[in-house]
């Protein structure tokens, strides 16, 4: 079929990486197979086996599988219905002297697990690097804006203000709890190793005789071989399947995070104190030609909703894995694991671009914090009203009752807010309008939010990205 008459996945279609999608591809999986017998067969002949080294060579030199490959197996999947031989007699094919010697001793386990876990390893460190970029983008904007007073809000409300360096370094610190996670996940991850069909190596105890250390010396010899410090010390035919639910988990994480970022960024636009990059020529909609709709920050939040919900797949695939393991997680995790990495990956990409290219518009900010400000000092006004010599409680309640009825006129007219006006009148408040208006400097109301900000930068921030290397750069997006 033509690909115009196919289902395009928009993962690979729209949004991933070329990166992410290269580790998730047939060509890699196939390959790291082969890379995997070839591992098993030179750790067997290190050992003892009479393995000839012309079939060694063989292996080694045709382990790129090719398009011409993969037909050839779909033509041996027909026969055989079983994928892992399927690619056994294609490889066999290549490499003909090693054909009774590939997958010596070994389960479809040995290169479905552990190339699957080879994969989630490379895949984890491109997120881990793309969410370092994101870190390192959104500081650059928190240091620009340490000082810069905001209306806070909670309960979508006006609150207290804050500044917007340091909402910035709310989004940061649910990104490096985020990085703790994936690390703690990465650094623990183990291959599946050499364990045989119900993970007792009963198999290569024959082979090398009865040798119980040489059987535990080839575990240890292909995982080394392979890059890890290990394997998992038991397992039944797969790796424990709680380790996809760990890691989903953790790629959920980075989701919550985006997600939550996508939609701050969304209400701030729509109150116009930021933007996010609008390329040239961008149309918002079909129909209103004026719309600059947060469309990235729009894609954030749906990517992020799917990450959330297929984390599930792995937690409920652990539950049913009948004693040594059944087969119903192979199709589940021929989807839930890639596209997890998928989604995580474009997720980044996305939110990386946003916060790279960021826009604050201060004369929104400062007009949204202005017309609620004079509220936000009432508190600073009874203070000095009495030190004037005014009674606190009446004070309280003139202020009450003039902040009741200044919103009621902002409600119910559309009027400026005149809280202000109305105190000035009052002579129950012993400050005229000049001395209110005094205190009413935004700084002296955000608290030590600059300084936080900056501390965090310094202490927080800064050393993780001191050691985080080369990182990828912020690129605008192809649709």
């Amino acid at each position: 079929m033509s690909t115009i008459d196919t289902f395009d996945h928009p993962l690979s279609g729209r949004y991933a990486s070329d990166e992410m999608l290269e580790l998730q591809s047939p060509r890699h999986r196939y390959t790291t197979w082969r890379r995997l017998w070839l591992t098993l067969a030179e750790a067997q002949r290190e050992l003892g086996l009479e393995i000839p080294e012309e079939a060694i060579e063989q292996m080694r030199t045709n382990l790129e599988v090719t398009e011409e490959d993969l037909d050839r197996v779909k033509q041996y999947e027909k026969r055989t219905r079983h994928d892992v031989m399927a690619h056994i007699h294609a490889f066999g094919d290549r490499a003909p002297s090693a054909r009774p010697f590939i997958h010596l001793g070994a389960t479809s386990a040995y290169v479905g697990d552990n190339t699957d876990l080879l994969i989630a390893a490379d895949s984890m460190d491109l997120v881990i690097r793309r969410l370092l970029a994101v870190v390192a983008a959104l500081a650059v904007f928190a240091n620009r804006w340490a000082d810069e007073p905001t209306l806070g809000m909670t309960h979508l409300q006006p609150a207290q203000p804050t500044t917007v360096g340091k909402r910035s370094c709310l989004w940061i610190q649910d990104l490096l709890l985020d990085l703790q996670r994936l690390r703690f996940e990465r650094g623990r991850l183990r291959l599946r190793g050499v364990k045989g069909v119900t993970g007792t190596q009963a198999t290569f105890l024959e082979l090398f005789d009865g040798d119980h250390e040489k059987v535990r010396h080839l575990d240890r010899l292909v995982a080394s071989k392979l890059g890890f410090d290990g394997t998992y010390p038991v397992t039944g035919q797969t790796y424990p399947r709680k380790v996809d639910a760990f890691i989903l988990d953790a790629l959920s994480g980075v989701a919550q995070s985006a997600s939550k970022f996508a939609t701050d960024v969304r209400l701030l636009s729509r109150f116009r104190e930021v933007r996010e990059p609008l390329a040239e020529g961008q149309v918002g909609s079909s129909a209103q030609p004026y719309k600059a709709n947060p469309m990235r920050s729009e894609r954030v939040t749906a990517l992020s909703r799917w990450l959330i919900s297929i984390a599930a797949n792995p937690a409920h695939t652990a539950t049913v894995q009948w004693l040594e393991r059944t087969l119903d997680d192979s199709a589940n995790r021929r989807m839930s694991l890639p596209e997890g990495f998928l989604t995580a990956d474009a997720i980044l990409r996305i939110v990386h671009n946003v916060a790279d290219g960021l826009t604050l518009y201060p004369s929104m900010v400062r007009r949204n914090l202005a017309a609620e400000l004079p509220f936000m000092a009432s508190e600073v006004i009874l203070m000095a009203a009495v030190q004037r010599g005014g009674d606190r409680q009446e004070a309280h309640e003139r202020l009450r009752v003039h902040s009741r009825a200044a919103t009621d006129g902002m409600l119910s007219q559309g009027a400026d807010n005149d809280f202000l006006d109305r105190v000035a009148a009052d002579d129950g408040v012993p400050l005229d309008r000049g001395e209110l208006e005094a205190l009413l400097d935004p700084h002296r109301f955000v608290g030590r939010a600059p300084q936080q900000t900056r501390e965090f930068l310094t202490e927080v921030v800064e050393p993780v990205l001191a050691e985080a290397g080369d990182l990828p750069e912020a690129k605008d997006l192809d649709v």
